[in-house]
């Protein structure tokens, strides 16, 4: 279902959704053919304008009629909505990762399990406007975290619990091909 984490549980949480199990670490070596993003080729001080502007996309998405917005295509699919809630929590997460990449020598990771969260936080019954106003919000702080970013810092190092070890640079190409994936998901459109 989602890309930007590996789930702690393999069974189907109490929405519907089967939890994505996958290491997706792997967009960093090849091409996505679903997306159509390199991830492994972006520049990386262009992620934070490709933040700004997946962000941008997001509200266009979430200016829909609610009611369809919280449509699921089928049962185990989220909806435009909950895919929307979930790309303005990996913005806010991101951010707090990035924040101790920078801080810390070589950060572990808390988990976060984005299935639980769906269910949660009730991404299905958000207002769709406070989403995009949210969105909008968490990318623009996370783009400026970005932006901020040089030298020596782009080297710096943080580990996943599940191994997988990102330095900034590399964290930097990973984050954005999740909420350019899920705009393809709910836009169809390939970057």
């Amino acid at each position: 279902m989602t890309t930007s984490e590996q789930s702690s549980g393999t069974t189907a949480v109490d929405d519907g959704i089967v939890p994505d199990t996958k290491d997706w670490t792997w967009v960093l070596e090849r091409p996505c053919a679903d997306c159509g993003l390199d991830a492994g080729a972006v520049v990386r001080e262009d992620v934070a304008g490709m933040i700004l502007a997946n962000a941008e996309g997001w509200v266009r998405v979430l200016a829909g009629e609610p009611e369809e917005l919280r449509r699921r295509p089928r049962p185990e699919v989220w909806s435009d909505l909950e895919y929307a809630c979930h790309v303005r929590d990996v913005f806010r997460l991101f951010h707090v990762r990035l924040n101790l990449m920078l801080e810390e020598d070589d950060p572990l990771f808390p988990n976060w399990d984005q299935d639980e969260t769906a269910v949660a936080e009730r991404y299905g019954e958000q207002r769709p406007a406070v989403v995009a106003e949210e969105l909008e919000g968490a990318a623009q702080v996370l783009a400026a975290a970005f932006a901020g970013v040089s030298g020596a810092q782009w080297g710096r190092t943080g580990n996943r619990s599940d191994g997988a070890r990102f330095t900034v640079e590399s964290f930097s190409r990973y984050l954005i091909h999740d909420p350019v994936h899920h705009l393809y998901d709910v836009t169809g459109e390939r970057v």
